[in-house]
């Protein structure tokens, strides 16, 4: 702002040079005529804003991350191999398996439109897991407050964490899923220099993997089971339609229906008494 004073004063002073080279003789006109020519100070200075007028503006605001290992992974996963830390249960959700209703079968040929043909999942299926947990015995990390870009918007109470059911955008060539954030993983949970900020995954046993998805996510992206992906965090607003929408007490669509709906019957119920 100081530059912008500094300007404006020189514009001023050139452009009326004295009173007797203005063309505005009286007080008023003349703090007209200096009020435009702050205008257009500001208009050189500072950079033109645009109020967006649909919701898929704001992606902008979290970088992709491009290029990252990306392995798949399912609730009620039991340990094996490369996963040494069975998925009964998650870094938030110590009875995750039933919660969401069941075993997440990875079987191809037992699942349709994106979940299992055995049940209907209490969970969104499309959810993923990063390597940064926010909270640790119960408490906020000490760095959590200063990393987490949405920490002071998203804080409701001490030790709840305010990454889980955070959305990402996951994308694979030309087409793009949506999943929320609902495990801490693969194998590292401190790794909060990649998970907000410009660092790369550190190697592990899966060649170096970032980011674990559901069957659901792997399914509509076309995924192998250890693959390459793009992924980014994304606001609620900017989730478009899709099969991600559609399960999940913890989906924020779901939900957003659900209260809807009763508020419409509450509306009815009412006018049905009077």
């Amino acid at each position: 702002m100081r530059r912008f004073f500094v300007l404006f004063t020189l514009l001023v002073a050139n452009a009326v040079g004295g009173r007797g080279q203005s063309p505005y003789e009286s007080s008023a006109d003349f703090a007209k005529y200096a009020m435009k020519l702050r205008e257009q100070a500001l208009l050189k200075v500072e950079p033109q804003v645009f109020v967006p007028t649909t919701s898929r503006t704001s992606m902008t605001r979290f970088p992709w991350k491009t290029n990252i290992v990306t392995t798949v992974f399912w609730i009620g996963e039991a340990a094996a191999g490369n996963n040494p830390v069975p998925n009964v249960k998650s870094s938030w959700d110590a009875n995750w398996t039933s919660n969401y209703g069941g075993y997440d079968t990875p079987d191809p040929g037992s699942r349709r439109n994106f979940i299992p043909v055995s049940f209907t999942p209490r969970q969104n299926p499309f959810y993923c897991a990063l390597p940064y947990n926010d909270v640790t015995h119960g408490q906020f990390k000490p760095e959590a407050a200063l990393v987490i870009p949405w920490f002071k918007q998203a804080y409701t109470e001490p030790g709840r964490s305010v990454c889980k059911d955070r959305w990402l955008a996951i994308r694979k060539g030309n087409r793009t899923a949506y999943a929320q954030w609902e495990d801490c993983g693969p194998f590292r949970t401190d790794h909060f220099q990649y998970v907000f900020q410009n660092e790369r995954p550190k190697a592990n046993l899966n060649r170096g993997a970032g980011l674990d998805v559901s069957p659901a996510v792997r399914d509509y992206l076309g995924l192998g089971p250890t693959d390459v992906t793009d992924w980014q965090f994304v606001e609620v607003r900017d989730v478009p339609p899709g099969p991600w929408r559609n399960f999940g007490d913890n989906n924020h669509f779901v939900i957003a229906k659900r209260l809807g709906e009763q508020k419409v019957a509450q509306e009815t119920t009412e006018k049905t008494k009077k």
